[in-house]
């Protein structure tokens, strides 16, 4: 399944993101594909991959060059993958997978349990 925008941007990043629990996806900022659960956003694909990473993550990552602070989010610890079609899969994943986990992990007790996403 490719993504809303038409950019051709990597389908991997589509189901990857499905396949996490509670994930509702919209298109909108210009046509951009974003993630979200539990009405939060984690992940934003559009041109380049945007998404939510621990401050260690944005340290390395963005020091060593993988990936660049993201327009109007870096303060927020987001970073920027210009190119996500180069990571290898398990990577992409890896990435996606802890932005769900930090995004996820700050709704409130009672919204996790209604998503299934912390026991009762």
């Amino acid at each position: 399944m490719g993504l809303a925008n038409g950019t051709g941007e990597d389908p991997r990043i589509d189901g990857i993101c499905r396949s996490l629990k509670a994930v509702t996806h919209v298109v909108q900022w210009g046509g951009h594909d974003v993630y979200k659960v539990g009405g939060k956003v984690f992940a934003i694909a559009g041109t380049g991959l945007s998404l939510k990473v621990s401050d260690i993550g944005y340290e390395v990552l963005t020091e060593n060059g993988m990936a660049r602070p993201a327009p109007y989010m870096a303060r927020n610890k987001w970073v920027l993958f210009d190119d996500p079609a180069g990571l290898p899969r398990d990577e992409l994943e890896g990435h996606l997978t802890n932005a769900h986990a930090i995004v996820a992990g700050k709704l409130t007790r009672k919204l996790k349990k209604e998503l299934g996403l912390e026991e009762a």
